[in-house]
């Protein structure tokens, strides 16, 4: 049979093939196709044939072409048929559907959509001729029946089919090829969003695996359009996979499976990235709408677009060389947005109330780094890239004074700071992770520290000195890059060239090519010209000997910074190592003698230094107490009845008129005391044990000579040292500056022999007489240089020197002077209690040292660098200056003997508000610590006891105190101790939890206060309305706080309208006429400013919110969960209204007050623009605007706006005043005039911004009554104010006072005719 139709099919009609085929029934064509086609036979001229017989032109012949075409179909997807055959008919096919009818198409797209629906392809073969269905339907133009109506082709197949395909329930094995399909499909941007959508809700349905080629797919069917839709999905599908992945790794119940595992879920992310970037790169409109989402990411909530698979894209688009700029751009902003958002979060109750706690933005770049372990090389470099520019653009601008200083103020530094952290732990955290990367990050965090020698690069050198702990053996293939560093060691500043050794220094232990280079470098360094070169030789010198040990050295239990290297395999300490250490260090000893001949200032580095090598290779004493005493015999006067027993004029060097120090004879002293002192105590004893006593020598020595010291400087008077009252200490002469050197050596060595007498002195009663009368010689010439500064212009340096007492010693002989109970000490010790000077200066170089901690991060003397060290220390001395505060009160005190100089207990309390504030700067982590140290009453204690509550404890001795200054009589106030005492409760209030009890009576306690006290003292009062909202803002909002002050201040200083009485309200009492303005006021306005600032930052939010809403339908019910902002917002500015309502009636003093309350209404008035132009947003979605939002412009209307114009001419009119007022005093011509011209014009500047922000809030606010057909207005009259006005009496007196003198050319009569319309403009 099949032989009979091909033959008919090759005649040239076909006529007789249409009868022939006519006559055989479908079921038999069917199978004599199938049977061909499975065996492989000519089933494709076969189906041909068919096709030829059976023409479209009849509606019988289409209708069983129809039902050939399903049997092919059927064919196809029953997988018998072979490749070629199959795709040979699939090819007859897809050439045979432009010939069906419009109806008949319908019917087969129907089939194969069902098929799809029910699941009933076995394997997909077929899906290849939908495409060509649907383009055939749509090319169609005659109108087609289905359904109920009548619609024509294009709307049939847009409407209908894609509708009910899409509806339907896709098997998941044909969802990529059905994607794909639809990429030959031509759709219009409606039917792209319906299958858009149904790929997206796919994805959760498939497998990980079959992922990457459906996005693939769906990203090349996204050119046609729906980008952005195709972005968001694929980013919110892989923001919700790796929730749950990490909720399953974090779960607390064991899970019998993990869904996903970790490697393969970030493999497949990594590839979809890649698929991502490659389809950007083809198409620039995909680039933009990511962009675009980066940017709706940082401007409102960025919950959804923004997560560590978004970022790792982003990072991954900058390697597109014209995407670059722009995203790193982005990105940082994202992330300095986070912090500060943080920050305003963290800093208000009321901001916490309304938004909940987000993911921060540095959380998740960590994230995205710790993920890229797994084979992401591509956002590696974005890696790198985006922390170098996060260090760079916000670590700390300059320098003074050798410290970094910020730029930024105070508030926006620590965004700024969390930011540059942020970059170098991104640094860091590559850097283990990818070894490919590490030799650029090293070199790049290299470069910056050798070229920017003028800028702070501390966190650089934190940077390297992380990366070379973290690894220094990985580190030794890069050693290059470290020894060429070396080579500019000589042309660095100090304090880089120090942390950059000290950085690098578990480096020299493994290498010893990169030591030998830094010792050659140093060598050299040694006889540069320049002085920072060879102090740059001395500090790398010190750091070698303190770091490489000499057999037999004490352990480095003591050691300030011990270095514990896990990777640092090399034994350091084997005996073969020791001996070339040993040698290695007397050679360093060598060179460092050398030094001992240069400039004072090199040798005091080598002074500094040698304590702290001594107590870290203890086997170098001998050396370094031999190199010491040599130093001490060039100056000192060995005959034992010669006074002063010190040469102080070899110690000062003249070059011509130069005067300059040449032996710094204090610095070396106080070396030999420490080392010493330290020699004693920790090696002398092992050597006794061991009866090794041939090195004792220049130990007894050096004792001799301080006893000898000690005992002549007591019986010199300052005349042997050429010093006395008569003396000249300016600064301008040769004498003067010699005398003045001399002098600060002959204190310097005092305050050493006072250490180390006391510390010999084992409490021995003509010790303390000693210590006592050294110190009265120091007080003698301490006296003599504060006259003497007093009388010169400028202050002298001395006043400001470092005191030479150690910390340690500082707080032994406090505590020995104020809690020292033994019995048998009693009678040495009056001694010194008996001089009130000398307890007073104890307590002074307490607060010195303390001071020097804050501004430094460190103290000077031993162990000054050594955090922990200077921490215990530092407990001791708050514990004893605490007790002397507490138990002897300043009134105490002062009752008693009245004496020149600072109050004991007065200086103990500066001492405790210096401490608190420093702990909390360097040692936050250890506040629980410090307090404890504090409490001697439980030493050990069984309850653990919250820091809130020792914090609480110490707090009320301090309230104490306070209240005990409020009840003395107005002349005793004491009011510097009064504000010590607010600082001091500042500072420990901080440690409260906000939630607790303790701090609700804190803040009750301070609002009490406030309320009850009325002291006339400007700054008491400033500090104590500090504390007041400083903890009121994180309780709740301080708006009505505000509103109740504005009332008091109103009430204190009265109206502008003098006619008009104002009732006083009173509510807080310390609020008077001297307190009110500017103190009380200005302290408002800018609590009111931060208020302004949250207000606006919850509207900007709520804006990012309203454009990120997509569908229209739904946006009624996605602003329900604003209401609560919403109304905040509004509530907030209700009040801050009424507070300004206040202010603006208030006749404030010229100056600051009057400048900042324009500037702030002028921000009132913007932000409530916002509002309404967010209003206006929201009624786009046919949202009305709410009630209470029509009460606030009413409010405004009537409560703000007629008065704020009111208030400017009350300014104007005042100004004008004091203008003719000066005019009036000044008979002949002064520079008064100007001066009060240009106050005036200052003062009036802010007046047209505000008239214009006034005008913008009432233009908008009529374009949001046309939105929302509301009538907003009604309450609000128009204004007319302008910057000028043209007042028609004055012009016509003023055109009258020019013709006078035209005609009389006197002076005279112009001033008296020029006072007339000012009297009328009073009047008016």
């Amino acid at each position: 049979m099949d032989q009979k139709i091909l033959s008919l099919a090759a005649e040239k009609t076909a006529d007789r093939l249409q009868k022939f085929l006519q006559t055989l029934k479908e079921d038999d064509l069917a199978n004599l196709l199938q049977n061909q086609a499975v065996k492989g036979k000519a089933a494709g001229a076969l189906l041909r044939a068919i096709f030829k017989g059976f023409p479209c032109s009849e509606e019988a012949g289409a209708l069983r072409r129809l039902k050939i075409y399903s049997c092919c179909v059927q064919l196809l997807e029953s997988g018998d048929l072979q490749k070629e055959v199959a795709s040979e008919i699939i090819g007859l096919l897809m050439l045979e559907v432009h010939n069906f009818p419009g109806a008949l198409l319908v019917e087969l797209a129907n089939e194969f959509v069902d098929a799809i629906k029910e699941g009933n392809l076995t394997n997909g073969k077929s899906l290849e001729l939908l495409p060509i269905i649907f383009t055939a339907l749509a090319t169609k133009k005659e109108d087609l029946a289905y359904g109920k109506g009548e619609l024509s082709g294009e709307e049939c197949k847009k409407k209908q089919l894609i509708n009910t395909l899409c509806s339907g329930r896709w098997d998941h094995q044909y969802v990529i090829q059905l994607t794909s399909m639809f990429k030959d499909v031509p759709l219009t941007a409606e039917e792209m969003e319906i299958v858009v959508e149904k790929v997206l809700t796919m994805f959760s349905k498939l497998n990980l695996q079959e992922i990457p080629p459906l996005v693939y797919q769906l990203l090349v069917l996204s050119s046609k359009g729906s980008r952005k839709r195709v972005l968001e999905g694929i980013i919110a599908f892989f923001n919700k996979l790796d929730k749950q992945h990490s909720e399953e790794q974090s779960g607390d119940e064991l899970l019998d499976f993990v869904t996903v595992p970790s490697g393969e879920l970030r493999h497949v992310e990594g590839t979809i990235i890649l698929h991502i970037v490659f389809a950007i790169k083809l198409d620039c409109e995909l680039g933009r709408e990511l962009l675009k989402l980066l940017k709706a990411g940082q401007q409102g909530d960025f919950s959804s677009n923004i997560c560590p698979f978004s970022i790792a894209l982003f990072l991954s688009v900058t390697r597109i060389q014209r995407y670059e700029e722009q995203v790193f751009d982005l990105l940082k902003s994202l992330v300095i947005k986070s912090f500060k958002d943080l920050q305003l979060l963290q800093g208000s109750k009321f901001l916490q109330n309304l938004v909940p706690h987000r993911c921060c933005v540095s959380t998740m770049i960590l994230e995205v780094v710790k993920n890229s372990v797994h084979s992401w090389d591509h956002i590696t470099q974005g890696l790198v890239e985006l922390g170098f520019i996060l260090m760079d653009s916000y670590g700390p601008k300059k320098i003074l004074d050798g410290k970094p200083i910020e730029a930024s103020s105070g508030l926006s530094r620590m965004p700024n700071q969390h930011a540059c952290k942020l970059g170098a732990n991104i640094l860091l955290e590559t850097f283990k992770i990818h070894e490919m990367i590490r030799q650029e990050i090293l070199e790049q965090v290299l470069n910056r520290v050798v070229t920017r020698g003028s800028s702070p690069i501390t966190h650089f050198i934190d940077l390297l000195s992380n990366i070379i702990m973290y690894s220094p053996l990985v580190l030794q293939s890069c050693s290059s890059k470290v020894t060429e560093t070396f080579d500019y060691l000589s042309f660095l500043p100090l304090q880089t060239v120090q942390g950059l050794l000290k950085a690098v220094q578990p480096l020299l232990k493994v290498s010893l090519s990169i030591r030998d280079s830094l010792i050659l470098v140093l060598r050299k360094a040694m006889f540069a010209s320049q002085l920072d070169a060879r102090k740059s030789a001395v500090a790398g010198f010190l750091l070698l000997l303190k770091n490489f040990k000499v057999l037999g050295s004490l352990s480095s239990s003591q050691c300030s910074q011990s270095i514990g290297i896990s990777q640092v395999h090399v034994d350091v300490h084997s005996r073969y190592n020791s001996v070339a250490n040993e040698t290695f260090c007397l050679e360093i000893m060598d060179s460092l003698r050398r030094c001992l001949g240069q400039q004072a200032d090199v040798r005091l580095m080598l002074y500094e230094g040698f304590y702290d090598v001594l107590r870290r290779n203890s086997q170098l004493a001998n050396s370094i107490m031999q190199t010491l005493l040599s130093q001490l015999k060039q100056v000192y006067e060995p005959e034992p009845d010669m006074l002063p027993p010190l040469k102080l004029e070899a110690c000062i060097l003249t070059q011509g008129d130069q005067i300059s120090l040449q032996e710094p004879l204090d610095c070396l002293l106080c070396c030999i005391q420490h080392c010493l002192a330290w020699y004693k105590s920790r090696v002398m004893p092992l050597q006794q044990e061991e009866e090794e006593e041939e090195e004792e020598g220049f130990y007894q020595d050096l004792d001799d000579m301080l006893e000898s010291i000690t005992s002549r400087m007591i019986k010199s008077e300052l005349e042997d040292f050429e010093l006395d009252k008569s003396s000249d200490f300016s600064q301008s002469t040769g004498i003067g500056i010699k005398n003045n050197i001399c002098a600060s050596l002959v204190m310097g060595v005092c305050e050493v022999l006072i250490e180390y007498n006391f510390s010999i002195s084992n409490f021995s009663k003509n010790k303390f007489e000693e210590v006592l009368s050294l110190f009265m010689c120091y007080k003698e010439l301490s006296d003599i240089l504060n006259e003497k500064a007093g009388k010169g212009k400028t202050k002298m340096g001395n006043k400001t020197n470092d005191s030479f007492l150690s910390m340690k010693f500082v707080s032994d002989l406090l505590t020995a002077l104020f809690r020292d109970s033994t019995q048998s000490h009693e009678e040495s010790l009056s001694v010194l209690r008996s001089s009130n000077e000398f307890m007073r200066y104890a307590v002074s170089v307490a607060l010195q040292k303390v001071q020097q901690l804050k501004e430094m991060g460190h103290v000077s003397g031993p162990d000054g660098q050594n955090p922990e060290k200077v921490f215990q220390n530092l407990c001791d001395i708050t514990r004893v200056l605490l007790w002397r505060y507490t138990s002897i009160p300043t009134s105490v005190e002062e009752s008693g003997k009245k004496e020149k100089g600072k109050n004991i207990s007065l200086l103990c309390l500066e001492g405790l508000q210096k401490i608190f504030s420093a702990v909390q700067q360097f040692y936050q982590p250890k506040i629980h610590q410090f307090l404890r140290a504090l409490d001697a009453t439980d030493e050990e204690e069984e309850v653990e006891v919250s820091v809130t509550q020792r914090a609480a404890f110490q707090i009320r001795q301090f309230q104490r105190s306070l209240l005990n200054i409020l009840s003395s009589q107005e002349e005793d106030f004491n009011s510097k101790e009064a504000l010590l005492l607010v600082t001091v409760l500042s500072n420990l209030s901080k440690l409260l939890e906000p939630s607790s009890t303790q701090f609700v009576q804190m803040l009750s306690w301070t609002t009490k206060i406030c309320k009850e006290n009325s002291w006339e003292d400007a700054s008491f009062c400033k500090g104590l309305m500090n504390l007041l909202f400083s903890l009121h803002v994180l309780c709740k909002s301080p708006v009505t706080l505000l509103r109740d002050l504005s009332q008091d201040i109103h009430g204190h200083i009265g109206d502008i309208d003098q006619d008009v009485e104002v009732e006083k309200t009173n509510h807080f009492a310390m609020v008077n006429l001297r307190t009110a303005a500017p103190t009380v006021c200005l302290l408002l306005l800018s609590q009111a400013e931060k208020v302004l600032e949250e207000v606006d930052w919850l509207i900007t939010k709520l804006k990012g919110q309203v454009s990120q809403e997509i569908i229209p339908e739904a946006s009624s019910q996605a602003t329900l969960p604003n209401h609560p902002i919403e109304k905040a917002i509004i509530i907030q500015l209700g009040t801050l209204l009424t507070f300004f309502h206040e202010l603006v009636q208030t006749a404030l003093p010229s100056g600051s007050c009057v400048d900042t309350l324009l500037k702030d209404l002028c921000k009132m008035y913007t932000i409530l623009t916002a509002l309404v132009r967010y209003y206006l947003q929201v009624c786009q979605h046919s949202r009305g605007i709410p009630k209470n939002m029509e009460k606030l412009v009413k409010l405004s209307g009537s409560h703000l706006t007629p008065l704020c114009y009111s208030f400017i001419s009350y300014i104007q009119n005042k100004n004008s005043k004091s203008l003719k007022h000066t005019g009036e005093k000044k008979k002949e011509k002064t520079a008064a005039g100007p001066t009060a011209m240009a106050r005036a014009l200052r003062e009036t500047k802010p007046i047209p911004n505000l008239i214009f922000a006034i005008e913008q809030y009432e233009k908008f606010l009529i374009h949001l009554s046309k939105r929302s057909k509301v009538n907003l207005m009604q309450h609000i009259k128009l204004s007319t104010s302008r910057d000028f006005k043209i007042k028609g009496n004055i012009l016509d007196l003023v055109l009258q006072e020019d013709e006078d003198e035209d005609e009389e050319g006197t002076a005279s009569e112009h001033e008296g005719q020029n006072k007339e319309p000012a009297k009328k403009k009073r009047k008016k």
